[in-house]
C-alpha cells in the first residue's frame, strides 16, 4: 500500500489562489476545491489518507520567536473556511489531524514516521511542496508529491534543490531564514554559503568557531560567516528548533487512515456547502473500492 499524507492548509491556500478564484466563485470554492481534489486522489487509487491542518495559524513556535507567523493579516475568507473544510473532510471519512498547539507540518511528519515503520507501506507520500517537509523524505521511501506539476520529491531531489540531505534541512533554514514563517536566520547568511558549509559540516553545532578550521574551499566571505556563526550560534539553535518538525503529535496508525467511504452526513454537508454532487462522487467510489 501506499499512504498519502495531505497538507490540509496548503491546499485550501492553493485552490483560493487558483481555480477557485474566479469571479463567480461561492464564499466556500476553496473548501469545495479541496474535496473535490481528495476525492480525485481517492479516484487516482489512495486508499489510506489523512489530512493535516492549521486549526490555529498559532502554535508553540511563537513561544519560542516573537516574531514567528500569526494569523494576522491572513485572509478572512480563507480563516473562517478552516474548520469548515475539517469538518467536511471528517463528514466524507477522511481522516483530519486538526492541530492547535502544533502545526500541519508536525502532525505530517509524525504521520510520515509512524506509516514508515509500518512494513506493509510500500511509499509515503507527504502531498505538498513545502520546503519545510524536505527533512522528512527517507530516500524514495518518503517523499514529497507536489500535485500541482506532478512531481515527486526525493532524497535526491532534496540534494539537488538545496546542496544538502534532507537531515540538514533544518539546520539550512535556520542559517537562511524562512520569511514566510518569520524568523530571519543569520545576517549574511544565504542559500549558497549555508548549503556550502552544510554539505561539509551537516549541523550547525558541527561547524567550526573560525573560519581557518573550515575545509570549504571556494568559499566566498568566510571569516565574517564565521564571526556571525559564533557569535550567534545560540540564536541559530533556536531557529534550527523552530525549523524543525516535531514528530510527537499523536496521529494514530496506518490503519486508521484507511478511506471507508462517506459518512452519512456528508450528504447535508455537500448540500449545505452548495455543491451536493460532491456526495454522489464519494458513495460511487466508496462503492467501486468495494
Amino acid at each position: 500500500m501506499r499512504v498519502h499524507l495531505v497538507d490540509g492548509t496548503y491546499e485550501l491556500f492553493r485552490q483560493h489562489f487558483g481555480s477557485a478564484r474566479g469571479g463567480d466563485a461561492g464564499p466556500r470554492a476553496a473548501t469545495i476545491g479541496v474535496l473535490s481534489s481528495t476525492l480525485a486522489l481517492l479516484d487516482d487509487g489512495a486508499t489510506h489518507v489523512g489530512v493535516a491542518s492549521d486549526h490555529v495559524i498559532e502554535s508553540f513556535r511563537n513561544d519560542l520567536w516573537p516574531g514567528y507567523k500569526t494569523s494576522e493579516g491572513m485572509l478572512p475568507e480563507l480563516l473562517e473556511q478552516i474548520p469548515v473544510l475539517e469538518d467536511a473532510l471528517e463528514a466524507m471519512g477522511v481522516t483530519v489531524w486538526a492541530m492547535v498547539d502544533h502545526e500541519a507540518d508536525d502532525a505530517l511528519g509524525a504521520a510520515a514516521q509512524v506509516a514508515a515503520a509500518d512494513e506493509r507501506v510500500e511509499q509515503v507520500l507527504i502531498v505538498t511542496p513545502d520546503k519545510d517537509l524536505g527533512q522528512c523524505v527517507v530516500g524514495q521511501r518518503v517523499v514529497q508529491f507536489d500535485r500541482r506539476k506532478r512531481e515527486i520529491i526525493d532524497h535526491d531531489a532534496v540534494v539537488e534543490k538545496f546542496g544538502v540531505p534532507p537531515a540538514s534541512i533544518p539546520d539550512y533554514l535556520a542559517l537562511v531564514g524562512d520569511t514566510a514563517d518569520g524568523f530571519p536566520g543569520l545576517a549574511g547568511w544565504g542559500a549558497k554559503s549555508a548549503s556550502a558549509v552544510l554539505a561539509r559540516y551537516g549541523h550547525i553545532e558541527d561547524i567550526p568557531d573560525h573560519a581557518g578550521q573550515w575545509d570549504v574551499p571556494g568559499l566566498r566571505g568566510a571569516p565574517k560567516l564565521a564571526a556571525t556563526l559564533a557569535e550567534q550560534r545560540d540564536l541559530a539553535l533556536l531557529f534550527r528548533r523552530i525549523a524543525t518538525v516535531d514528530t510527537s503529535v499523536e496521529v494514530g496508525t496506518v490503519d486508521d487512515w484507511r478511506w471507508a467511504g462517506p459518512t452519512a452526513r456528508f450528504a447535508t454537508v455537500a448540500e449545505g456547502l452548495g455543491a451536493p454532487e460532491l456526495a454522489g462522487r464519494a458513495e460511487r467510489l466508496a462503492g467501486s473500492a468495494g
